[in-house]
């Protein structure tokens, strides 16, 4: 009976403090939105050193969008990069109500997948920032 009553007390306690999160959806939204922005980041700087040219990531307070330089050397981003899936231009948008903490810079990847700018983003609502490495292009956590 004793196993029971503690087991039953724990049980509140998990539901007190634990199903909350699970009924925050915003939360949930929000971290898929930073993950998906640390996936089209990753994927920018790997299509710059696979076809050897400029990738460009643009940004607007909740979505980003990649464009390609059409000649290798070239700096200016002229055409839209497709996305894995095929859809030009790979372009991220977040569900309502997240966004970026701030807008973060335009900035983009050469062809050795060097960032031209380093780069701190923050979602909103997300305790993790992505950052670029700016020497290297190194896109982490």
């Amino acid at each position: 009976m004793i196993e029971l009553v503690v087991v039953i007390v724990i049980l509140g306690v998990l539901a007190i403090t634990a199903l909350p999160r699970f009924f925050d959806r915003q939360m949930f939204e929000a971290r898929g939105f930073h993950d998906g922005t640390l996936g089209l980041l990753r994927y920018a700087q790997k299509a710059a050193i696979a076809q050897r040219r400029t990738v460009c990531v643009s940004f607007g307070a909740s979505s980003a969008s990649l464009g390609i330089a059409s000649a290798a050397g070239s700096a200016t981003c002229d055409l839209n990069l497709a996305g894995p899936d095929g859809t030009a231009p790979y372009s991220l948008h977040a569900p309502g109500g997240i966004a970026y903490s701030s807008t973060p810079s335009d900035f983009s990847f050469d062809s050795w997948g060097r960032a031209s700018s380093g780069q701190t983003i923050q979602v909103h609502g997300v305790n993790e920032p992505i950052v670029v490495e700016a020497a290297t292009g190194l896109v982490h956590r």
